[in-house]
């Protein structure tokens, strides 16, 4: 059944217009008055099957039905500081770091970061992600979309996130001394934030900053492994855990 994303008060024998993203896809799907749709708030609690009611030109109408407790989402919360990568590979990480469960992602604009993003433009790359993110919801069966915060240097983040002792903090780091992921991080569903950077790794300076902040340096193995790459790897061994 399609699923789209609808942020909006979910209730049964509600009667509702879908949000314009979703009445588009709806209508590309060439969908008619009758067939039923699954809707999801985003907010992870599960997700709603819907009949639609009406097809106008532009909008669609829908009866909301039954609720269903479908739990899909990760026992662990893990959040995603990662080096903003040139091109469309941050889209590509965005995409799949949400199919596999991840809970937030903060672009990181590291020194060595390509893409530069500040004022109107970070704010319309930002956008676009966030409906990145929601698309892969869609598709994937996730009930929870992941936020993706304001992309930030890393000394921005650390003045704003001082009070996170509720977190396990690794930073991936080729540097003497680390130690596998799966070791540095402690068993449970305490939640984890993994930093990386970009194209070429943190600056010197960088990977200072984050080990003063408590980042703990680890290693995800012997491999090279793209900038794009590193971030759902860890992602994936954490959730799996």
């Amino acid at each position: 059944m399609p699923r789209f994303h609808c942020p909006l008060p979910l209730a049964a024998d509600a009667e509702l217009e879908l949000p314009a993203g979703a009445a588009r896809h709806v209508q590309v799907l060439r969908m008619q008055p009758g067939q039923h749709i699954t809707l999801f708030d985003g907010s992870g609690d599960g997700e709603w099957n819907a009949t639609i009611t009406r097809m106008g030109r532009s909008d669609v109408a829908v009866r909301v039905d039954a609720f269903q407790a479908t739990a899909r989402e990760a026992s662990r919360a893990v959040h995603l500081l990662a080096g903003i990568t040139a091109n469309e590979r941050m889209d590509w990480l965005v995409e799949k770091a949400t199919e596999i469960g991840v809970a937030s992602i903060t672009p990181l604009l590291a020194e060595r970061s390509v893409l530069k993003l500040k004022g109107e433009r970070g704010d319309k790359k930002r956008a676009h992600w966030q409906a990145v993110a929601v698309a892969a919801c869609e598709q994937c069966g996730g009930n929870r979309v992941p936020t993706i915060h304001p992309a930030v240097t890393l000394a921005e983040w650390a003045a704003a996130n001082v009070d996170t002792a509720d977190t396990q903090r690794v930073l991936l780091s080729l540097a003497e001394g680390t130690r596998p992921l799966l070791q540095a991080v402690e068993p449970g569903a305490q939640p984890v934030l993994f930093l990386s950077g970009p194209e070429g790794g943190l600056s010197p300076a960088e990977e200072a900053l984050a080990r003063a902040q408590g980042f703990a340096p680890v290693t995800l193995g012997p491999r090279v492994l793209r900038a794009e790459t590193a971030p759902l790897m860890a992602l994936s061994a954490l959730v799996l855990r």
